[in-house]
């Protein structure tokens, strides 16, 4: 007789890009993984009544609501996903957190370093289980370069290289969105795309020391859009660009490593190149999303003649997450990755603990981040910690 499984029931806050991830998500995990807790699409939120209704229904959710607050209020979720613009992720959380329900938010966590702070103690204090969705650890290749790295086949990690460049800003004529808005974003390419590699580097290679980058905006202005049921550009009217095209970042660790760091989204020909290469003194690795099945490998004991990188498809059993899947080489893609977060986020809510990445990751990461932009605005190099000590965050190993 099988034991029917306590159902984890969820609101989700958001419906656009990121909820269709995350709800395709839900709906997949337990066709693939047999997770301690499953997740039941209890109720979706969204201001706009006919589009949120119509993202209900398409997506596979319950019910919907239109005040975010009213949802985090109910008594049938337990869980509160939040896909919002980044402004927004502040006070959604710390309301979440208070009405004890457990958080999985998109990144970055927050707009500072103060914010990130406060939604750490928030979850700390109520006890409630945390995750942040840098879902590009979650590639059964990546999490296979963190078993080589930890397992010391690469030695001393003297390199990491990151890269993500996109193209999707280039035409001056594309309309202003909310993610040119510093006070809805934050940051442009930094936060929107370089925050995955910073993530990245801190998951494989170790936490920053200190750092220093070159911050440019290429198009200062854009066309406002005009919202309504005839959406259309006005030429006329622009709309001031307030946050980063494109960063540049070189970096060291406190492990002694050394890093080189690129976010643009003005690379031409790049549709999402989110690549990273790492170098120890006993092998090196690559890895690309646009291939992400597969992991790049050197080891520099390889006899003469062998040398060179070899190409690992991470499809098989042995390769993390990749099991609940296919047999070998039949691949994965973009949306398992949400999967497998997923999962490890049911069974963190399951077993009481929460799993990284978490709140700590988004406010480390956070900090890395604002540590750049004074980096970028002073023109000199800056220590990761005169941003965690000048913010009071003293509770971080």
């Amino acid at each position: 007789m099988s034991i029917e499984k306590k159902k984890v029931r969820v609101g989700m806050i958001g419906y656009k890009f990121m909820g269709k991830a995350h709800s395709l998500a839900y709906r997949n995990l337990p066709f693939f993984f047999d997770t301690k807790f499953v997740p039941v699409m209890q109720a979706i939120s969204g201001r706009n009544e006919a589009g949120v209704k119509k993202a209900a229904e398409k997506m596979g959710w319950d019910s919907y609501e239109t005040d975010w607050r009213k949802l985090i209020q109910r008594d049938d979720i337990d869980v509160i996903d939040i896909v919002t613009p980044n402004s927004t992720h502040f006070e959604m959380a710390i309301a979440a957190a208070e009405a004890g329900k457990h958080i999985i938010c998109e990144k970055p966590l927050s707009m500072n370093v103060n914010q990130a702070k406060r939604m750490y103690e928030a979850v700390q204090k109520n006890g409630v289980i945390h995750m942040i969705c840098h879902n590009y650890r979650f590639a059964p290749a990546v999490q296979y370069a963190k078993k080589l790295i930890d397992q010391g086949r690469l030695g001393n990690i003297r390199h990491i290289r990151g890269t993500y460049l996109q193209d999707a800003s280039m035409d001056p004529n594309l309309p202003i969105t909310w993610r040119a808005k510093k006070e809805i974003t934050g940051s442009g390419a930094l936060g929107d795309i370089g925050s995955h590699s910073l993530d990245l580097a801190r998951f494989l290679v170790g936490e920053f020391q200190e750092v220093v980058g070159v911050m440019e905006t290429f198009i200062k202005q854009r066309p406002i859009q005009n919202e309504g049921l005839n959406v259309q550009v006005d030429a006329t009217k622009m709309g001031e660009v307030t946050v980063d095209d494109a960063t540049v970042i070189l970096a060291r660790f406190e492990n002694g490593a050394i890093g080189t760091f690129e976010a643009t989204k003005f690379a031409g020909g790049n549709l999402n190149g989110n690549r990273f290469e790492i170098n120890g003194d006993k092998g090196s690795i690559r890895w690309d999303l646009e291939n992400l099945n597969n992991l790049d490998v050197y080891f520099a004991d390889d006899e003469p003649g062998l040398r060179g990188f070899r190409t690992i498809n991470c499809t098989e059993e042995i390769h993390p997450y990749a099991g609940a899947y296919w047999p070998p080489a039949h691949i994965i893609g973009y949306e398992h990755t949400f999967i497998n977060l997923l999962s490890d986020f049911m069974n963190g809510i399951a077993d009481g603990i929460s799993p990284k990445p978490n709140f700590e990751d988004g406010l480390r990461n956070q900090i890395v981040l604002e540590s750049i932009e004074k980096s970028a605005m002073q023109k000199s190099w800056v220590n990761i910690s005169e941003i965690s000590n000048n913010s009071l965050v003293t509770n971080l190993k």
